[in-house]
């Protein structure tokens, strides 16, 4: 193995704008970026905010570790920095706020606000629901996890709305029903499930805990789930795989690369890596306005050089934007047969479907299953809850023959996602007609707030929510959860304004 070259931290520091070049340090190594500078999908000033210093601590939970190594030349890896040589940042003096606003005493809460010093988290065994794990979330972690992973699209309806339609959907238990054993597992596209439940992607899990996805990965082994991968994750891709128990099944989500050999490389490897289905997303041509995220990414002052108007940089991207300019805005339909084909020996569904017509075109061309989705809200606001739709949905792939209950036929898969907080809001679901959940930002913050732990705890308090409420239902196996078990007749009402946004058990955590 070749040694490798030492460097100096003096002249790391040398190199600290785009006329003496940038170099930044990432893990103890030393790379120079100059020539990637316009090209990051950040853009600029983020970089150059770390020129000639360690940028591990911004770069560690918004990419995966080989991110800077895939990117850069090889030519372009200097060296490794010599321990402790780096001169120490001169502290700045803040700057004094305008007399106008009122300075807190202390602002550690994910919005910003004063947080009283007497605020402890609770030990875990006092969290009682998913909803526990949000509001101690938005007590402690850091703004701008909080910020990106909470934020919704433009004035968040859709994001409230992926809740509130659950709200408004009412049981129809039975009674006198055999109940002493239920059981609530299932199969999702063929593979055994605890629940009708999985993890689905979310991106940039080291925001909230430094060990990232892979803490959704050990977990979901533990209860039996499936976790689907996302393409923007913190951890690598290779390090959720090496992460899973043996046996354990997982599923990937892909955003689609402008440059399609990268893509197709991303399906390849996964296939090799034993991954059984991958989910393409399909609403997300262009990322969505998320303004809290986007008040949050670039924070404090930008290099010096950007003041001499050599770079073109935006302030109010957010951290979804810095990450996500990869993807291709002009896939459409005609593309889909070459994602099938490189996906061969996978099953291939359509992430982000959000009415009936496209659901029915996707099973047309052959795809195992739509997700019913709104991108959590992220995307267009007013588009519409998941939930709303699944009756259009199902009707128009059962009229077509491509949905049914019987057993010899194929079967053609719906799944939702957003919104889900509660076991019972996966039991409508499944009743009319979704085969599994996908849930995301619950798992997070369970996360972010106990590590591997929280998640455990997310998805035992699940079990023991489907446990009590099939038995209430009348239902003592997943196959008796039918639509005769729901009323829809108040699906499309309008909404409340009181939203679990709002009242998420402040006064108990």
């Amino acid at each position: 193995m070749t040694q490798q070259k030492q460097i100096d931290g003096k002249q790391v520091a040398e190199h600290n704008d785009r006329d003496k070049g940038v170099w930044i340090v990432v893990h103890g190594h030393v790379y120079d970026v100059t020539d990637f500078l316009d090209e990051h999908p950040g853009g600029a000033e983020i970089i150059l905010r770390y020129a000639g210093m360690d940028a591990t601590e911004e770069y560690e939970p918004i990419h995966p570790p080989d991110a800077i190594k895939d990117n850069l030349d090889p030519s372009k890896h200097i060296g490794q920095l010599i321990p402790n040589s780096l001169p120490k940042p001169q502290a700045a003096s803040p700057a004094p706020p305008p007399a106008s606003i009122s300075v807190p005493q202390k602002t550690t809460s994910a919005t910003g606000e004063p947080v009283a010093e007497e605020y402890v988290k609770p030990p875990l065994e006092e969290i009682l629901s998913l909803h526990d794990f949000e509001a101690v979330a938005r007590r402690t972690m850091s703004r701008r996890g909080w910020n990106y992973y909470s934020s919704g699209a433009d004035d968040e309806i859709t994001m409230r709305e992926n809740h509130n339609a659950y709200h408004r959907l009412w049981f129809r238990p039975r009674i006198l029903r055999n109940v002493g054993v239920v059981d609530f597992s299932t199969e999702i596209l063929g593979y055994k499930s605890s629940m009708p439940v999985y993890i689905t992607a979310t991106a940039l899990g080291k925001l909230g805990h430094p060990e990232g996805e892979v803490c959704l990965t050990r977990a979901a082994a533990e209860h039996n789930i499936i976790q689907m991968i996302p393409t923007l994750a913190s951890c690598s891709f290779d390090e959720m795989v090496d992460a899973a128990s043996p046996g354990q099944i997982q599923f990937m989500q892909l955003y689609v690369n402008s440059d399609r050999s990268r893509t197709n490389k991303i399906i390849l490897h996964a296939k090799e890596r034993g991954v059984k289905a991958l989910f393409i997303t399909v609403d997300a041509p262009q990322l969505g306005r998320r303004e809290k995220d986007m008040r949050t990414k670039f924070e404090g002052t930008a290099s010096a050089q950007q003041a001499t108007g050599k770079d073109n940089f935006r302030r109010d991207q957010g951290a979804a934007r810095a990450i996500s300019s990869f993807i291709d805005p002009s896939l459409n339909w005609t593309d889909l047969g070459e994602l099938m084909e490189a996906a061969k020996g996978m099953k291939v569904i359509l992430k982000g479907v959000q009415c009936w017509e496209d659901a029915v075109r996707a099973a047309e061309a052959g795809c195992d299953g739509v997700v019913l989705s709104n991108h959590g809200g992220r995307q267009l606001d007013f588009a519409p809850s998941p939930l709303a739709i699944l009756p259009s949905v199902v009707s128009a792939l059962q009229s077509r023959g491509f949905m049914s209950r019987h057993p010899s036929q194929p079967k053609f898969e719906i799944f939702v996602d957003g919104g889900v907080r509660r076991a019972t809001d996966v039991l409508k679901a499944v009743a009319l007609g979704a085969t599994a959940v996908g849930i995301g930002r619950p798992m997070i913050y369970a996360m972010s707030t106990y590590g591997q732990e929280g998640v455990s705890k997310a998805l035992q308090i699940l079990k023991d929510e489907f446990e009590m409420n099939m038995r209430l239902l009348g239902a003592p196996t997943m196959a008796d959860v039918v639509p005769s078990m729901v009323d829809t007749s108040a699906l499309h009402a309008p909404s409340g304004e009181v939203t679990m946004y709002d009242e998420n058990c402040e006064s108990a955590i």
